[in-house]
């Protein structure tokens, strides 16, 4: 396969799950927002949210006051803004439609008819309206395109490409979402071996974060007893059988990379199969001694290094 064709299937896919997964982070912090709490409480919240998404510098040059109207304004619907909904939908339409012929009839369909049905909401103010059932919509035709692409693909290297950036998008994005909650606290929540328990009131919290991933009745399946913080972070991050944790993204991305490796991909290779083996055989006690913010944010380095290998033996170079 071309490089330039790879590149915009791994580019469209990753866009499309950039999309939903900024969706996800902004509905949790939207109904934690709505939760009992001081306003510089609630103010610290969106801080981390445009801190974890390497968004703060960017938003304080348009906006001068951190509120929710803003930063949801800003992570949505600002054309500036490469990382916001908008423009992830525009990008992965347009690395859609310079593949056309790699693609099949239905996905481009997906992905042209999401691109206009967000702008034709745009303008009808239904995200002013009810930002919950918008950020819904957003993860609805996210599941939609990657539904029509695994349904109507061939399993070639073309689809793998696609799983390869649906997936590494998505590891990035879990981790960064799972952050976001450590983020709004004072010091890292778990402290050097210091577990703290889970407070009443904090019920809620944990319960929007396993919602805004679909988890909320898988860890009712799995471990069957009151939201611990830290089964939280374990389902998110070691659970296999999980489908956005951090283990299950590495295995598709190690799983499809090894079926389109080359003779140049041998350290790319290493560096995956080295993070799904750490993640394997890692305990989340292990975890938590260190310091979970510190975890999640070698992660986010590791997978965005192994970004750059990807790009470096199979895509379109990134300039240097």
């Amino acid at each position: 396969m071309l490089s330039r064709t790879a590149d915009h299937l791994f580019w469209m896919a990753r866009y499309m799950e950039r999309a939903e997964n900024t969706a996800r982070m902004l509905d949790v912090n939207y109904q934690t927002a709505l939760l009992p709490q001081s306003a510089d409480k609630a103010e610290q919240g969106w801080r981390g949210l445009l801190s974890i998404s390497e968004l703060t510098q960017p938003f304080a040059k348009k906006y001068s006051e951190v509120t929710a109207r803003n930063v949801m304004d800003f992570m949505v619907r600002d054309a500036d803004n490469p990382s916001s909904i908008l423009a992830c939908l525009r990008a992965a339409r347009e690395n859609a439609r310079a593949v056309r012929g790699a693609l099949t009839t239905e996905v481009w369909e997906t992905q042209n008819q999401t691109w206009l049905e967000f702008n034709r909401a745009l303008q009808s103010h239904a995200f002013d309206r009810d930002p919950s059932d918008f950020f819904e919509w957003v993860k609805v035709r996210s599941h939609q395109s990657r539904g029509v692409t695994v349904g109507t693909m061939l399993m070639d290297d073309s689809l793998h490409f696609l799983r390869i950036g649906t997936f590494l998008e998505r590891a990035d994005n879990t981790a960064r979402l799972l952050d976001v909650k450590f983020h709004a606290l004072t010091g890292d929540y778990f402290g050097a071996g210091n577990v703290k328990e889970s407070q009443e009131v904090d019920f809620y919290h944990w319960s929007a974060i396993l919602r805004s991933v679909s988890g909320f009745e898988v860890y009712r399946k799995v471990y069957r007893n009151v939201i611990r913080p830290e089964r939280v972070a374990e389902l998110l991050i070691l659970r296999p059988d999980m489908p956005r944790s951090l283990a299950a993204c590495m295995n598709e991305v190690l799983l499809n990379l090894e079926q389109v490796a080359n003779e140049q991909s041998s350290e790319t290779l290493r560096r995956a199969g080295r993070i799904r083996s750490d993640l394997k055989y890692g305990r989340i006690d292990e975890i938590l001694a260190t310091g979970l913010h510190a975890y999640l944010t070698q992660f986010l380095d590791r997978v965005g290094d192994l970004g750059i290998g990807i790009s470096r033996d199979f895509l379109v170079p990134i300039p240097s």
